[in-house]
């Protein structure tokens, strides 16, 4: 059980009825609640809730349109994310009651503030390095838009500008990251056909992809509901057309690709993984059409060569620069 989870049945009595657990764990949490309903935006916790309780789980970008009668936050990394969805869930809730909770480490105490804006905050509990907290929500926002949210910006590319779309909490928010900007450099002579753009976050190496190989299909895979918006935003605002799927790693992609090209994620919550990158290496291959290729930027302390040789073909790496590097292999 998650330690936030373990917090919140320390106070059971307060979660009966119609609670909504926005962005919970995938966890037991549902069994011991009868009557919660969850809100999840990360597409793996929503798959193994909805198999486990099928039907009380919903997925995306907005509150969902369901009765409820008090809300449980658990505590995203974004600060930006964070904002948006409390505002959200207390645009739902006057006179009702909000929660929140997460670990200290993620930043609960700065977090809680935010509760200021709707009522007089209050601490309810301290335990598992977590803490839950409380307010009556006596000033109702009004529901934020969230696309009136979203941060535009524009890269200056070889081939001309691209626009790039980035809402709340989809990884580099607002900018270009170094390994992005890496592996644009390093687009050439990807193989025809079918490319996937695994993580795509706000769009950026998807679109480039589509937008220099306009003959090509290009799908775009991520987890995340907001990166999944933010990719088709950013395909919009540049005129291009793609495939924009959701869904928890690469066994959520389609098979018979030409390339994947990917700045793998390996971040989840304040906690580092790299489950996801290491699975795309091991199981590339069974997605792979024969000679396709894959492509990635990695961290360069990250020791990704041995794992694709064993999985995928002969490692190269095409740069080593800024702290990370571009790997290239093909499937024989």
């Amino acid at each position: 059980m998650d330690p936030r989870s373990e917090v919140l049945l320390r106070q059971r009595e307060l979660f009966a009825g119609r609670v909504l657990l926005a962005g919970p764990p995938a966890d037991d949490l549902l069994g011991q609640l009868p009557e919660a309903l969850t809100w999840n935006w990360h597409a793996g916790h929503q798959q193994r809730l909805q198999a486990r309780f099928a039907g009380r789980n919903s997925y995306g970008t907005e509150v969902p349109e369901i009765e409820f009668d008090h809300a449980v936050l658990f505590l995203p990394k974004s600060r930006e994310l964070t904002d948006y969805l409390l505002n959200a869930l207390a645009a739902r809730l006057h006179g009702g009651t909000l929660y929140l909770v997460g670990e200290k480490r993620a930043g609960i105490e700065r977090a809680a503030k935010q509760l200021a804006a709707f009522g007089q905050p209050r601490k309810l509990d301290n335990a598992r390095h977590c803490q839950l907290w409380q307010v009556q929500v006596n000033q109702a926002p009004k529901a934020p838009d969230l696309q009136a949210l979203a941060q535009p910006f524009s890269l200056d590319l070889a081939d001309g500008p691209l626009q790039v779309i980035s809402l709340p909490g989809v990884f580099s928010h607002g900018r270009l990251d170094r390994g992005s900007a890496l592996l644009l450099e390093h687009l050439d002579d990807i193989p025809h056909g079918r490319l996937l753009d695994f993580g795509c976050g706000a769009g950026i190496i998807g679109a480039v992809l589509k937008r220099r190989y306009p003959h090509s299909e290009v799908v775009m895979l991520d987890v995340d509901a907001f990166a999944v918006r933010s990719s088709r935003m950013t395909l919009a605002a540049n005129g291009l057309d793609a495939e924009v799927i959701s869904g928890d790693g690469i066994d959520a992609a389609p098979g018979q690709l030409a390339a994947i090209i990917s700045n793998p994620p390996f971040h989840q919550g304040v906690h580092t993984h790299y489950q996801a990158s290491e699975t795309l290496i091991e199981r590339a291959a069974q997605h792979l059409s024969p000679g396709g290729e894959m492509r990635l930027v990695a961290n360069a302390f990250l020791r990704y060569p041995p794992l694709i040789e064993a999985h995928l073909g002969h490692c190269q790496t095409l740069a080593n620069a800024d702290g990370f590097r571009i790997y290239r292999a093909r499937r024989g």
